[in-house]
């Protein structure tokens, strides 16, 4: 891992997945993408991908500026903004987007990457 490096992925959320996500959390479907389906794109960029395998999350700070659009392709990334190799944490920057350039959250996470050998 290096200060800069970056993970990004798309993901289209369809009325059916809203309507998924409403019988699980027993609410009704929303009409736009719920914040805990974009905050969850972050989970999937830092469990799977930076730092990866072996990551626990220790804080995170969502700020949400926009409903994000149903069947919109986000674009989620995640940068590393400073490493402490010597607890192995990582610090990093994540925001969304959607395909207009229209940023609909950003935020801040603090991980311990336990499998990250400095």
């Amino acid at each position: 891992m290096r200060l800069g490096q970056s993970a990004d992925l798309r993901r289209r959320f369809t009325a059916a997945d809203l309507a998924e996500f409403a019988a699980l959390s027993g609410g009704a479907p929303a009409s736009h993408v719920p914040e805990p389906l974009i905050a969850a794109l972050f989970s999937q960029l830092l469990g799977m991908h930076l730092p990866g395998r072996g990551t626990h999350y220790l804080k995170q700070e969502l700020t949400f500026h926009a409903p994000a659009p149903v069947n919109a392709e986000l674009a989620a990334r995640v940068e590393i903004t400073r490493l402490r190799p010597d607890s192995q944490l990582v610090d990093l920057w994540a925001s969304c987007s959607d395909p207009a350039g229209r940023l609909i959250c950003e935020g801040r996470a603090l991980v311990q990457a336990t499998e990250w050998k400095p």
